[in-house]
């Protein structure tokens, strides 16, 4: 089974001999190795490179134990350059190299080598990673499989496809597991003995429950509003515990820069700015955040929400969490400031969409709901509503495009439609 990603394939292709070091980076168990190692790989082959013009090094293989000496990779890298031609070096979890920023800013003066690395503990897994190459490094950032990408080696049929992606996500090897059991445990298993033990062990986390906890309790609330004093809160009300903002600040940090959680900052759409106080955080992956939870809380409408997000974010789009605001005459006469919420604001250079997530559409009193905030929007940028029911597109007479959920994310041009 070979699970074509295209989106991350063209951006390896339009980086290459660039004179940087082009990181691979992404939540574990992504994707990153079988990017590099096959479907670059291939690509390399079918452009013409000679086979022995790729040096390509698993580190964490037993057998390439010596290789992890900085001086001895340095040795057998630029012995096996044999001529002038381009030679391509991929180096798969490098963080099991000693001293790796030097040995890679040292591989950027060989002027006939192009580096790509990935890397995937909680020394590498990170989102400064770039800092370590001074300025020299050239991320490419993997996601878990997108729907689209999933439903194209399914075996079965499209709502198959999706009843398993909304409860199981999209990490590969999900895909290679029938019995629902096993998706369970592989999922669990993956949290708590890789992911939150990459983040204990590189933040020197000395209360783990603490951090446990937290992890639930976003992942019950993707999609509100939050902040660290309402987390605090919470955590003083149903957990009956008391921590400082500053605790929790660190440790939503440490999940952001381990790639499982995201964060949506408001922004005032009318007066073009980000708004403080509030923020939405979003999972990685559905999978991950749903194992959290013990497959209990599978809400269609958060998880759809959850997913047009990470959508977007694959695309290549900035996600904001939009806010309109209004002045409303009250019934005495008063004017009072009102607010009303876009889902998403996408935004990728000049192109900006705003987008609104609704599961259904059943009465008209709902059209309306959605679209208040739209219709409050004087630019003419293109406004759009996702919905769980599967339709095609269409314009009403406010220039207001709904879609259907599948349509959006099967179609990569659905946005310009």
């Amino acid at each position: 089974m070979e699970i074509k990603r295209d989106v991350y394939l063209d951006k390896l292709i339009r980086k290459k001999k660039n004179g940087l070091i082009k990181v691979v980076t992404g939540v574990r168990r992504c994707g990153k190795s079988y990017l590099l190692f096959h479907l670059f790989h291939d690509h390399l082959l079918d452009s013409g490179v000679a086979e022995d013009h790729i040096i390509e090094i698993a580190l964490d293989d037993r057998s390439n134990k010596e290789l992890r000496d900085p001086d001895v990779i340095l040795k057998f890298i630029k012995e096996s350059i044999k001529d002038k031609e381009d030679y391509y070096i991929i180096l798969d979890e490098v963080q099991y190299l000693d001293e790796f920023e030097d040995v890679l800013n040292s591989l950027l003066h060989i002027r006939n080598a192009d580096v790509y690395v990935t890397g995937s503990n909680s020394q590498f897994l990170s989102s400064d990673v770039i800092t370590q190459f001074r300025g020299r490094g050239d991320e490419i950032r993997v996601y878990p499989l997108s729907f689209s990408e999933y439903v194209s080696v399914y075996q079965g049929s499209q709502d198959e496809a999706w009843d398993d992606y909304l409860v199981y996500g999209g990490l590969p090897l999900i895909l290679t597991m029938e019995e629902a059991e096993d998706k369970a445990e592989y999922l669990n298993s993956l949290f708590q003995k890789v992911y939150i033990s990459d983040i204990v062990e590189r933040h020197n986390v000395r209360n783990k429950a603490e951090l446990d906890e937290l992890v639930d309790v976003l992942a019950s609330a993707i999609g509100s509003y939050t902040n660290q004093s309402k987390l605090v809160r919470t955590f003083k009300s149903v957990k009956n515990k008391s921590i400082s903002d500053k605790t929790i600040k660190n440790y939503t940090d440490y999940l952001i820069d381990s790639y499982l959680i995201s964060k949506a900052d408001r922004y005032d759409i009318k007066g073009k700015k980000h708004i403080g106080k509030l923020e939405k955080y979003y999972f990685e992956d559905v999978g991950l955040r749903n194992a959290r939870l013990g497959f209990r809380q599978i809400e269609e409408t958060h998880l759809m929400e959850n997913i047009i997000y990470n959508e977007l974010r694959v695309r290549g789009y900035h996600v904001d969490v939009g806010v309109v605001e209004y002045y409303e005459t009250k019934a005495d006469g008063k004017r009072g400031k009102k607010q009303l919420e876009v889902d998403f604001v996408a935004t990728k250079g000049s192109e900006k969409y705003y987008i609104q997530s609704a599961f259904a559409l059943p009465t008209a009193d709902k059209v309306n709901q959605e679209q208040r905030g739209l219709l409050r929007i004087s630019d003419f940028f293109r406004k759009i509503v996702v919905v769980g029911d599967n339709i095609k597109v269409r314009r009403d007479e406010n220039g207001i495009i709904t879609i259907g959920l599948r349509n959006f994310l099967l179609d990569e041009n659905s946005l310009k439609l």
